[in-house]
Formats: C-alpha cells, sequence, structure tokens
C-alpha cells in the first residue's frame, strides 16, 4: 500500500457521504480532522471514525480541537464542559502545584472523552502566551503571560492528554500571544525584536518534545517580514527547528484562513516548501458538502505523499498514543471540580 498522502483534511457533516468515501479511498491522507459540524453525539461520532476508517482501509489518526473554553467541538449537554486556559492560569497563580494538577486532570478527563470515540489527537494546548494589547484570539485561552507559567501548565496537558492515548497538538509556533489580528481574517504581522520574540518562543522550547505542533499563519519582521511562518523556509527552519529546537512533526494551520493568499494548492505547496511535514485543511468557513469536498481535492493534489524525516515523525505522532494509563474518571471529575471551586471562590 502507498504511503499516506502528508495531509490532514476533513469531511462535511455527521455521516460520511458516499462520494467522500471514495474520496478518502483515492488519495489516503494521512490523517481526518472533526469540526463541529460532525460532532452531534457519542454513538454518531464513533460511527462516523469507523467509516472513516473503512474507507481508509486502515485507522488513521483522527483530530479534533478541544482545548475547552470557547474552542471545543464537543460540546455539553452531550458532553461535559471543560474550562478556556485562562481557568489553569488563575489557579496556578493561587498555588502553581494546584494549577498543574487541574490541567493535567482537565487534559486527562478530556482524553477520557476523545479516545473510545477512536479520537487520538487534540489540537492542544495553545502555548501562545497572553499579551496585553494583542488581538483576543488568544484571549482567555492562554495559560498565563509568563513563560514559566505557560511551560509548566502546559507540560501537565500535554501529559494528561498523553496518558488517555491523546497525542497533543501544541499550538501555535513559534508564537501567536503578540498578534493584533486574527489570522482567520487576514495575515498578523508582529514587529517585534528577536530578543522581544525570545520569550514567546520559550514554552515551544521548554516542550519540545511534544509529539505534535502547529504553525502559526504569522508573519514576524525580525525573521520574514511580510512571509507567515507556515510558508516561511527560514522561520521554519531557523527559528522552529533550530532556535526551538523543535523536531516532531510539525503541520500548518488551516490553509483556508485568510492569512494566506493565493489558491488553496498553492497555499500546500508552499507549507511544504518552507518545511511543514503534514498540511491540514478544515474548510471550516463552508457548510456546502459538494463544496467542502472540493476544497479536499484541491489540497490532497498539491500534498506529496510521507516519506523520508517526515514520515518517521508521523509515525512516532501516532505511536504517541500507545501509553494510556488507568484512570478513575469519575473521582478524576470529582478533584477537577474542586480545583476549578477553588478558582471561582478566588474570584469572589
Amino acid at each position: 500500500m502507498n504511503a499516506p498522502k502528508a495531509c490532514i483534511l476533513s469531511v462535511s457533516g455527521p455521516v460520511l457521504l458516499d462520494q467522500e468515501a471514495i474520496f478518502l479511498a483515492q488519495n489516503n491522507p494521512w490523517g481526518i480532522i472533526l469540526m463541529g459540524r460532525s460532532v452531534q453525539s457519542r454513538k454518531q461520532v464513533r460511527a462516523l471514525v469507523d467509516a472513516i476508517w473503512s474507507a481508509l482501509g486502515r485507522p488513521c489518526l483522527i483530530f479534533i480541537d478541544q482545548e475547552g473554553g470557547r474552542v471545543r467541538r464537543m460540546r455539553p449537554p452531550e458532553w461535559p464542559d471543560f474550562p478556556a486556559g485562562q481557568s489553569y492560569a488563575k489557579l496556578y497563580e493561587i498555588s502553581p502545584e494546584l494549577g498543574a494538577e487541574a490541567a493535567w486532570l482537565g487534559h486527562r478527563l478530556i482524553a477520557a472523552e476523545l479516545q473510545p470515540l477512536g479520537i487520538y489527537a487534540d489540537c492542544a494546548p495553545i502555548l501562545d502566551l497572553l499579551h496585553a494589547d494583542a488581538h483576543d484570539i488568544v484571549g482567555d485561552r492562554a495559560f498565563g503571560s509568563t513563560p514559566q507559567q505557560v511551560s509548566a501548565i502546559g507540560a501537565a496537558a500535554i501529559k494528561g492528554l498523553l496518558d488517555g492515548g491523546v497525542a497533543s497538538v501544541i499550538k501555535h509556533i513559534p508564537g501567536h500571544g503578540r498578534a493584533k489580528m486574527d489570522s482567520h481574517e487576514a495575515l498578523p504581522i508582529v514587529d517585534a525584536s528577536a530578543d522581544d520574540m525570545e520569550q514567546d518562543f520559550a514554552p515551544f522550547e521548554a516542550l519540545s518534545d511534544a509529539p505534535m505542533a502547529m504553525t502559526a499563519h504569522i508573519a514576524y519582521q525580525a525573521y520574514d517580514p511580510d512571509v507567515a511562518a507556515t510558508v516561511s523556509r527560514k522561520v521554519i527552519r531557523d527559528v522552529i527547528r533550530n532556535r526551538i529546537g523543535f523536531d516532531g512533526l510539525l503541520m500548518s494551520d488551516d490553509l483556508g484562513m485568510k492569512a494566506l493568499g493565493g489558491t488553496l494548492e498553492s497555499r500546500a505547496r508552499a507549507s511544504f516548501e518552507a518545511g511543514c511535514d503534514v498540511a491540514l485543511h478544515c474548510a471550516g468557513f463552508e457548510k456546502d458538502p459538494d463544496a467542502i469536498l472540493s476544497e479536499m481535492r484541491q489540497v490532497a493534489a498539491a500534498c506529496p505523499r510521507l516519506s523520508g524525516r517526515s514520515e518517521e515523525r508521523a509515525q512516532a505522532a501516532e505511536n504517541a498514543t500507545l501509553h494510556r494509563k488507568s484512570f478513575d474518571v469519575e473521582a478524576g471529575r470529582k478533584r477537577f471540580e474542586e480545583l476549578l471551586g477553588m478558582v471561582g471562590k478566588a474570584l469572589v
């Protein structure tokens, strides 16, 4: 069987359509990401994952965005609620030990929801620093404004996911926190000096052994002016790989975001030329199944098959899901709610 194509694609809804199954069988993307349009109930998601695996003829990695707070595809009442990163940050400021414990528990509980459904990869946690004068696209998602705090909470979050058999994707490398606009809508330009950017790099460097990372669609004037990191050979080589030292699987942020210009095919090709291992496309702005499939075809056509170091990194990411440890979900949930309660009391 040919190696999978170096892409993570999506599907249009809660059920895999016949034309989508044919497309998956013909193109064999490495992974699939589920958007909110594909998530309704536990039984439905499990059936969808099984259908995707059947179409591909293998159990590929299924991804989802499940940070907690405003960035979560699986929502109440079908699934438990999980807080944004700010809650862990506030508890950490009361007690670093309790903040880290809560982050581990929260992400271990998220993994306990994902893993039984066949979702073995979570696009979390974000390691972006909170900057007061920035756009709120990061905002309450951040674990704090200092590298030490973000690194400590981020490490606990990653471990919580991995202990639950779910591989983490740290984001948005090398740092989205200074962006003054939403990269879904336009290309943010960060004009901070190389020295100032060091603090934004620090959490990614501290956790550079994470299995996967997602790029930032941001241009850094200190490194490659006006070129988004996702498509910048200089940023990926000099900053992400060399300065930060990340050697895991590097995926693009969603190619459909407006920060990137040109066609979907040109965006995908540029991301590979710059050094990304895998292209991610979600079609998050689309609702029509035919339009979504059309976009997936365009991206798949521009993606090579995984090979060499990229294939090795992809295999390592898959292997990161194999170390699930036993866990008492009921006791974990009780302790988690107790810890979150401490945050509420501190704010009164």
